[in-house]
Parts: C-alpha cells; sequence; structure tokens
C-alpha cells in the first residue's frame, strides 16, 4: 500500500509520456528526445562531469578514511559532522559561494573560463556526494581488518602508498562502486549547480524543456527513474557480490532462476 504512493504517479507519468500521439500509444516522445542533439549533448556533459566526481571523490574519501581509522580514530565523529554538512547546506549556498571565492574578482578567477566553471561543478558534485561515498567507502572498511592488511603489505616492503593503491582500494572495490552509482545518481540530474554556473546539463535541459512541452519532459522523467533505479539495481548487486564473483552471470544467474519458477 505505501509503495503506491510512489509506484502510481510514476505508472502515470510512464504511461502520459506514450500519449503523444492521438488515439494510441507510442514512443513518438522518447523518439523525439532521442533525437535531440541538446539532449545528447547535455547527457554525454553531465555523464563525464558526474565521472569525474566520482573519480576525485573516489581519490579524495579514500584515503582520508583510511588515514582516520588507522591512525586518527579519535576525529572519527569529526570526519562524519563533515561529511554531513552537505546534507544540511543548500546546493545554492555551496554555488553562491564557489561564484564568490572563485569569481572575476577573486586572485583564483575560476568562473571566467568555461574549463574553470567545469571544475567548480565538478568539485560541487563532490562535495555534494560526499556524504554518500564517504559511508560507503567508511563501512566497506569496517568489514576488513585495515591494520593486519597495512601490516601484512608493509612488512614485505610496500610503501604506505603503494599500501593504499594496491591493497585498500582493491578490497573496497565493491563500496567504492556502491558509492560511485549513488554519486551518478544525484550528479546526473543536479540542477541548482549546473543552472547557476550556466553549464549545458542535463538537468537545466529538463527543466527547460519541460517549459514549453508536454509529452517529452513525461519521457525525460522516465528515463532518468530507470537510470536511476538502474545504478540502484547494480548497486545491490556489487554490494552483495562474493570476491572474485562476475556481475553479469550472476545477473543473468537470478533472471533465470526467476523466470522458471
Amino acid at each position: 500500500m505505501a509503495a503506491s504512493y510512489f509506484l502510481v504517479p510514476l505508472y502515470a507519468t510512464f504511461q502520459f509520456s506514450l500519449q503523444m500521439q492521438r488515439g494510441q500509444w507510442s514512443f513518438e516522445a522518447y523518439r523525439v528526445v532521442l533525437g535531440d542533439q541538446r539532449f545528447l549533448n547535455t547527457i554525454s556533459y553531465s555523464a563525464l562531469a558526474s565521472l569525474a566526481a566520482i573519480i576525485v571523490g573516489a581519490l579524495i574519501v579514500v584515503p582520508t578514511a583510511y588515514w582516520v581509522r588507522l591512525k586518527l580514530p579519535r576525529l572519527r565523529p569529526v570526519i562524519e559532522f563533515v561529511t554531513l554538512l552537505p546534507l544540511i547546506i543548500p546546493p545554492i549556498v555551496l554555488v553562491f559561494g564557489y561564484i564568490r571565492m572563485y569569481g572575476s574578482s577573486s586572485l583564483l578567477p575560476l568562473t571566467v573560463s568555461d574549463a574553470g566553471t567545469n571544475l567548480l561543478m565538478v568539485m560541487g558534485y563532490v562535495v555534494l556526494s560526499l556524504p554518500y561515498m564517504y559511508r560507503a567507502v567508511d563501512n566497506g572498511m569496517a568489514v576488513i581488518n585495515i591494520a593486519t592488511l597495512t601490516e601484512a603489505a608493509e612488512s614485505l616492503g610496500a610503501s604506505r602508498l603503494r599500501t593504499v593503491l594496491s591493497v585498500i582500494f582493491p578490497n573496497l572495490r565493491s563500496a567504492i562502486i556502491s558509492g560511485a552509482f549513488l554519486t551518478f545518481s544525484i550528479s546526473f540530474g543536479e540542477f541548482v549547480l549546473a543552472s547557476l554556473l550556466n553549464r549545458d546539463a542535463f538537468g537545466p535541459y529538463l527543466v527547460l524543456i519541460g517549459q514549453d512541452r508536454a509529452y517529452e519532459p513525461a519521457a525525460l522523467a522516465s528515463m532518468t527513474f530507470a537510470l536511476t533505479w538502474g545504478c540502484m539495481v547494480l548497486m545491490q548487486l556489487y554490494a552483495n557480490r562474493k570476491p572474485g564473483q562476475r556481475l553479469l552471470p550472476r545477473l543473468f544467474a537470478r533472471i533465470k532462476g526467476k523466470s522458471q519458477s
């Protein structure tokens, strides 16, 4: 019963997106959207920005969480509080702070160039996804014994950097991938940062096309929901995957088992 509050509006949106041609259901709205060059440009831009945010976030969070757990356990409450700040501070405050600090009149005027503005937006995505990436990585480190792994690696002559890259990162692969899917889901359709930084991203495009069209925004909303759900399913599969187990064979086995039952 509770799920109907979510599933019924979603089904209604999907059904409405199929009614672009009068008297019949069709995927005409999806064809129009997929044939729009601006849609392809915005979706590729948002995908690349989200992937960049995933890489930067993982490179920042994993060494930080590793060092805090290994050497500075008393600072864990402070770090956890800092990582929760993006949930408290609205994104509009973040982006106005960026514009104020890195505007044309600052010592580091990043907003005067496209490359600098793109960098600011990626860093904004990293900040917005920090609570989810940090929680995923920290929970992954709670499962493995990083102190024992570090001592074993150092006894074999590995430096601290090589220990992090060759030992900690591979053991946290599932946790990092879970955080990556959450980061992608948050960043892909984000509107405030992309709009105020004047970037041609998917979020502003979705709002713009909804101002003068009816069926195409419903199609875009359905596609966005499908993408988000796909990320959640992949995150769940990676989280429950055993070490050395491949993802696709396991997914096909689940589908085959359900079809036989």
